[in-house]
């Protein structure tokens, strides 16, 4: 847990510059790179509540991020979409999320992060299948 929130600060330090968390940050890569999204599926897939996945959508539509339209198949629901403004500060997202990467993995070789993964996959499973 303290390495995950480790990492958690050390990308929000760096997304700092742009005024982004790693949530928001996430919420407008998912958009940019899948296409229009609707708000509970953007809560879905950041695993927060839908209110949450509401708010963050809002501070970044206030920034010219994203745009909320009315879903053509049910005006009830909303659909995300990213703006030009958002697609070019996704470049910078990347750019920052190379570079975190890379600090992550300094001193760690191809074998060493392989079975880091397979074993974080393994422990991930172990707690689903309890459920």
């Amino acid at each position: 847990m303290s390495t995950a929130r480790s990492i958690r600060v050390g990308f929000d330090d760096a997304l700092a510059a742009l005024d982004l968390n790693l949530t928001s940050a996430m919420l407008l890569m998912f958009v940019v790179e899948h296409g229009g999204q609707t708000q509970t599926a953007l809560a879905e897939r950041l695993d927060v509540g839908r209110a949450a996945a509401g708010s963050i959508v809002d501070r970044l539509e206030e920034r010219g991020l994203v745009e909320r339209h009315a879903d053509v198949d049910d005006r009830r629901v909303w659909v995300v979409e990213a703006t030009d403004a958002g697609k070019e500060l996704s470049v910078k997202i990347a750019e920052i999320d190379v570079d975190v990467r890379r600090k992550l993995r300094t001193g760690i070789d191809r074998s060493e992060r392989q079975l880091l993964a397979s074993l974080l996959l393994r422990m991930q499973e172990n707690l689903l299948s309890d459920s």
